[in-house]
């Protein structure tokens, strides 16, 4: 059974008001929201209760080489990121780059790794509530148990696996959008993520905020380790992950590095 139902088509948005100030720049051929993680954590909050609320969910995405390099190719996925609220840069070599390239250089990275602590720091003393959407049963479990223990009073709305299709996954949206979480954490790898948002946002319009994810819980349950700290500060995260699943990472990285590179090189402002 495939992850959530395929999208037909996607609508260009109009970006959210309470987003619409934050200056960007080109990056590879991408409008990339030039934030602290500091700023992008309070962001998404105060995003998540702004007067969209039940028109429709606000999308936050990121960024990386490997976004970049399928952006490029794949014109129907290109529509899909730029239709979100913010992209952020989730790659360190990306921040590097803004410094020589772009007009405003990038403050830091911003891994959805890190972000989501900072947020839900700031959600225990606000109230705002999460609901976690995506990975298998057994990681989605026990990444929202962690969660719980790290942040006891963390209101968590709730939580599911992201291998649904048919009626179940109806029933998981109505189910989700009467919880009515401020922030649904949405892991599903690329291009799943943005293709759902597409497919199924309109179900989901008294969810605050949409925001994508990646391996997001595969590290929230401890199944993955992040890469020591001096390789996150030199844009080597890339290779510890290559380290640790070579079958399924090598080839991927060395077909889209080249190509995110020469495309950073060249779309940059």
């Amino acid at each position: 059974m495939s992850p959530l139902d395929q999208p037909s088509s996607i609508a260009l948005l109009d970006r959210a008001p309470v987003l619409a100030a934050t200056p960007t720049i080109m990056l590879g051929g991408l409008p990339i929201a030039v934030v602290t993680r500091a700023q992008a954590a309070r962001q998404m909050l105060d995003a998540s209760r702004s007067g969209l609320r039940g028109v429709r969910p606000i999308y936050l995405t990121s960024s990386n080489g490997e976004v970049i390099a399928w952006a490029a190719s794949d014109k129907a996925f290109a529509q899909l990121l730029v239709a979100a609220d913010q992209i952020v840069a989730d790659g360190q070599p990306m921040v590097v780059a803004s410094r020589f390239l772009c007009r405003l250089p990038l403050p830091e990275r911003i891994a959805t790794t890190d972000v989501f602590h900072d947020v839900a720091r700031l959600a225990v003393k606000s109230g705002h509530s999460f609901y976690f959407l995506g990975a298998t049963q057994k990681e989605n479990f026990e990444a929202v148990e962690r969660v719980r223990k790290a942040y006891p009073e963390l209101n968590i709305a709730g939580y599911s696996h992201g291998f649904l299709a048919g009626a179940e996954l109806d029933q998981t949206l109505a189910d989700i959008n009467a919880l009515a979480p401020d922030i649904l954490w949405l892991a599903l790898g690329v291009p799943r993520e943005q293709e759902f948002i597409a497919a199924h946002g309109d179900k989901l319009r008294q969810v605050g905020v949409i925001k994508t994810s990646g391996g997001l819980f595969n590290f929230l349950s401890g199944t993955n380790r992040r890469a020591p700290e001096w390789m996150q500060r030199a844009g080597l995260e890339w290779a510890f992950r290559i380290f640790l699943e070579p079958k399924r990472l090598f080839w991927r990285y060395l077909t889209t590095n080249p190509v995110s590179a020469y495309l950073i090189l060249t779309r940059s402002k």
